[in-house]
């Protein structure tokens, strides 16, 4: 066996071998087992009307593939006004929720801020106990939110839990930066987004990523405070797409005689599809802070 120099080379016993493939194997079948559903939503998605058919409804490897499920959700009346109403609650509530979080949390990650026991407090209190749904929905309708697409992002406009991770990790950067910033005359807020930001990427991109994920699966606020259809977001037409006997009907698709050729749960899988591709993407290029950030954040050195 050749080493590079200074290495120590460790040879494993034959039992430890056999442990080792059996875990490489378990945690293989345990890997396909997770993405064995996605794998069969997009292949149901693309796969043709007359196959579908043939096969009884599962389809492991189509022998045709066909996008006029997509062509139809996509030039149905309701998706792509779904799809506008969840990227723009998911921009905004999580521009939103990251500015007022980490306002709050740089704040408090300061000992000497008045009254800072009792703002935690009372902050914590709130995880354990909430006033309940039916005094929610009083205080949105109160306030104007009910069938405005604000009503799904200043009710959570800041979760505790990100909150007291962010403030951790504001209390885990050296105080010698903020120190010599303030010496050289920055203010509060200067050295805030001078020192502070910069040094923040990997917190601020976990609890983006936290947040984003939030809104876009947003489901419950959907159907709670939304009575106008216009404004539902994609998860709520996804579940009424699921009850619905009619695809055609809840999509207000134009051309239901081609509908009619594609079977409603290749409709449904490409909602799916649509529903599910955007986070993927953006998850690989936020893994590395999100790790980072949940590794610092949660334990302070």
């Amino acid at each position: 066996m050749v080493t590079k120099p200074g290495t120590v080379a460790i040879r494993k016993s034959k039992s430890d071998r056999i442990v080792d493939a059996v875990m490489y194997g378990f945690l293989t079948l345990f890997a396909l087992s997770t993405l064995f559903p996605l794998y069969y939503v997009v292949v149901m998605s693309i796969t043709p009307y007359t196959e579908v058919m043939r096969s009884g409804g599962f389809v492991l490897l189509p022998q045709q593939v066909t996008f006029d499920a997509y062509k139809e959700i996509f030039t149905s009346g309701r998706i792509p006004q779904a799809l506008k109403i969840t990227v723009t609650v998911t921009v905004v509530g999580t521009f939103l929720n990251l500015l007022v979080t980490s306002l709050l949390a740089y704040a408090l990650s300061k000992k000497t801020v008045p009254g800072r026991s009792g703002l935690l407090l009372g902050i914590v209190f709130t995880m354990l106990f909430s006033g309940g749904m039916i005094p929610t929905y009083l205080v949105v309708r109160s306030l104007g939110l009910v069938d405005t697409i604000w009503a799904l992002i200043l009710p959570g406009l800041v979760s505790t839990f990100n909150l007291l991770i962010m403030k951790t990790y504001f209390e885990g950067l050296p105080h010698e930066l903020e120190e010599a910033a303030k010496v050289d005359g920055c203010g509060d807020w200067r050295t805030l987004l001078r020192i502070v930001l910069p040094l923040s990427t990997p917190i601020f991109a976990t609890m983006g990523l936290f947040y984003g994920v939030g809104h876009w699966n947003a489901y419950f606020a959907g159907i709670m405070y939304l009575n106008d259809k216009r404004l539902y977001p994609l998860q709520v037409v996804l579940q009424n797409m699921i009850r619905s006997p009619d695809v055609s009907q809840e999509l207000e698709i134009r051309n239901p005689m081609l509908v009619a050729q594609l079977p409603p749960e290749t409709v449904k899988m490409a909602t799916v599809v649509v529903a599910i591709v955007p986070i993927l993407l953006v998850y690989p290029f936020l893994q590395k802070y999100f790790i980072k950030g949940m590794l610092i954040g949660a334990v302070k050195g």
